[in-house]
């Protein structure tokens, strides 16, 4: 961990991801009171993966497998997280729903970033649901995470405003930097609050 402050009194959490994992990194790379202990990934590919190594960072490797149901893998999970002693869940970019195996678990404990102002455009497609839809503008929120789809207590929001010209990429770009700097400074706004 690049992670300047001591072990001491650091928070351990997981991060979940499912691809390219720039949200892990910016969580990893930010001066934060927490100690990483580990990354589940539902890909065994995915380039979170080797981001995660680079951080030296434990990988839990949780694919959908035939025959397994979310229960059977949501108790993989919860072991392996019971085994590195984690606390807090950080989703980042995780396309998996979240059972109540790992809600029961970790009540207010999960914390999630949905690139879009939450009421509007939930889901896995919020970026591209929000452009088509011809908004002024959209953003970033973070969330406490409950049974239903993005719709948990909301933490904090950050207005992205859409630009006259914007292709979707333009505006997803300017969305990744907002989240790349509103989910540490909310992380670190958790902890101090002693909220997680």
């Amino acid at each position: 961990m690049t992670n300047k402050r001591s072990n001491l009194n650091k928070v351990p959490v997981a991060i979940f991801a499912s691809g390219n994992g720039t949200n892990f990194e910016a969580i990893a790379e930010a001066d934060l009171p927490i100690d990483i202990k580990l990354l589940v990934c539902d890909h065994h590919d995915a380039y979170v993966v080797k981001r995660a190594k680079k951080f030296n960072v434990d990988v839990f490797i949780a694919e959908v497998t035939k025959g397994e149901n979310r229960v059977q893998r949501e108790g993989k999970i919860l072991q392996a997280l019971h085994d590195a002693g984690v606390k807090v869940i950080f989703l980042a970019g995780y396309m998996r729903i979240i059972g109540e195996t790992l809600l029961n678990a970790y009540p207010q404990k999960i914390v999630n970033i949905h690139p879009a102002l939450l009421p509007s455009f939930p889901g896995k497609q919020g970026i591209l649901d929000a452009y088509n839809a011809g908004v002024s503008e959209t953003g970033v929120t973070i969330h406490f995470i409950n049974a239903e789809i993005d719709s948990g207590q909301i933490i904090a929001q950050e207005v992205v405003p859409r630009k006259e010209g914007d292709t979707l990429d333009d505006l997803e770009s300017r969305i990744h930097a907002v989240e790349h700097q509103l989910y540490p400074r909310t992380i670190l706004n958790l902890i101090e609050k002693g909220e997680i």
